[in-house]
């Protein structure tokens, strides 16, 4: 008996066949001629279309002192000095315009340079993934971070032990080990990566149910049902607004927190509900 999914992938083929790709709806799985999930390039190594910045005191699509950029196929996270004499807290998202519920992200960022002056001193070599995001409408001109659960990314001092695909949650909460975790940060198991080298990040979401973080095919950090917390005033307005505190979809967004980075590629694969 020929099931739909037999149909489908004759489709699929036959319009392979005349060069013709097949439009993907919403979040349904973009898939080649053999039926496996493919991977999304978010970033296209040429500019910024489909991502737009939000920096604290600046209007969102304001990128200020051009701090995203892309240059020799890389988005780069940069502070020039005619726009950052001091780094003035000006953290920055560069988030992209879609939200997704199921998915894996995979990055691959180095840390470089010194960082600007006036950053402060827990944000050397520090950037991050923020997932299940709020729509950056939703963020105050003042808001230095926006309601999301962070995958952190950092790198090492060249001697002390520091992991990178750490957790942090601002105005957020998650469920680990079965309870409740109210921590704001806390470290994963992976090794220290020390210097520019380039580091392969991954992150498994599963909705509301799962998040794993992957560091060279080995999880590092996991837990569930990731929420707002209604102690931050704005995570409760949010959750006021969608009916509920649980957070199963959201935007992505890339960090600017005062030290230099780059981003090699930014891919995503769409994981069946």
């Amino acid at each position: 008996m020929k099931t739909l999914s037999t149909y489908r992938f004759a489709f699929v083929l036959a319009l392979a066949c005349f060069g013709v790709a097949p439009s993907v709806r919403g979040d349904e799985p973009a898939r080649d001629t053999d039926g496996k999930s493919e991977w999304i390039q978010l970033f296209n190594g040429k500019n910024l279309d489909g991502w737009t910045p939000k920096i604290r005191h600046h209007a969102l699509g304001e990128n200020y002192g051009n701090t995203f950029r892309v240059e020799d196929g890389l988005l780069k996270v940069r502070y020039d000095e005619s726009a950052y004499k001091t780094f003035d807290e000006r953290f920055g998202h560069l988030f992209y315009n879609k939200p997704f519920s199921h998915y894996r992200l995979r990055v691959v960022y180095r840390f470089v340079g010194d960082q600007v002056k006036g950053g402060p001193g827990w944000a050397t070599r520090n950037s991050g993934l923020m997932l299940h995001g709020e729509d950056p409408k939703m963020m105050t001109i003042d808001q230095d971070f926006p309601t999301s659960i962070e995958v952190q990314l950092l790198g090492g001092n060249g001697k002390d032990e520091r992991t990178t695909l750490n957790l942090c949650t601002p105005g957020t909460n998650v469920v680990m080990n079965g309870k409740l975790f109210l921590p704001h940060c806390t470290s994963s198991s992976s090794k220290t990566y020390h210097g520019e080298q380039w580091v392969t990040a991954e992150v498994e979401v599963r909705g509301s149910k799962l998040v794993r973080h992957i560091i060279e095919g080995e999880t590092v950090l996991e837990y569930t049902q990731p929420q707002l917390d209604d102690r931050d005033p704005h995570a409760a307005m949010l959750a006021d607004k969608q009916g509920g505190n649980l957070l199963d979809q959201g935007t992505i967004s890339l960090q600017s927190e005062s030290h230099p980075c780059d981003f090699r590629s930014v891919e995503l694969m769409i994981l069946d509900e």
